[in-house]
């Protein structure tokens, strides 16, 4: 064979491997196009066992080897802030008590691995034994709360402009007001207390009132 066959040969073999690496790839593609896409779901969990529902499904996936089938599992939980004897302390509370969202390919074996868990109720939405998935802005809005409250934790209790409390601390003590302004960065909130028959207004930490 002459050197010039030879160049005439390796742009042939170069393009015959080419071929070969797209159409591996494209097989690659299309197995992966054919896999069922995970979705999020709603578990509906004895309250206050949502925690242990998340940590025995997690361990039963593990165990059965079916993570490739399972994503993120969580408890909808957020950070909120509190005023307690005049400091700022943070906690965690359940915006979704009693249900336990998990990301998941749903088929026979997801569906009864997940029923079988202590705890566990059932699937929301859909039927018993064909569950419906929450839709991607559903479960959107759920990841940008938990997200967002991590990122600045809400108050634990809301106030509302014209609403009615009571003082529960301090000089002014025993007395109902409506609340006027509220000030979430500084805890406070502006009171307007009946005194002697005049509207006052005074200046209250949120720890001073409680709702009526």
């Amino acid at each position: 064979m002459t050197d010039r066959d030879k160049e005439d040969d390796q742009p042939q073999a170069e393009q015959q491997g080419q071929e070969k690496q797209e159409k591996s790839e494209g097989s690659e593609a299309k197995i992966e196009a054919a896999k069922p896409k995970r979705r999020w779901y709603v578990i509906h969990a004895y309250s206050g066992y949502e925690h242990f529902v998340k940590q025995a499904l997690e361990e039963r996936i593990k165990r059965e080897g079916v993570e490739d089938k399972f994503g993120d599992i969580m408890v909808p939980t957020e950070e909120v802030v509190e005023l307690r004897a005049g400091q700022k302390r943070k906690s965690e509370r359940k915006f979704f008590p009693g249900y336990v969202l998990v990301e998941m390919t749903m088929d026979d074996e997801t569906w009864h691995l997940v029923r079988s868990v202590p705890k566990v109720m059932g699937f929301i939405g859909g039927t018993s034994d064909k569950p419906a998935p929450i839709s991607p802005k559903e479960a959107e809005s759920i990841l940008d709360r938990i997200q967002n409250s991590a990122e600045k934790p809400r108050p634990k209790v809301l106030f509302e402009v014209g609403e009615v409390v009571r003082v529960i601390d301090g000089p002014f003590a025993d007395f109902n007001g409506v609340v006027e302004e509220v000030n979430y960065e500084k805890s406070r909130l502006r009171v307007a207390v009946l005194i002697f028959g005049r509207s006052t207004p005074v200046e209250l930490q949120f720890d001073q009132v409680e709702k009526g």
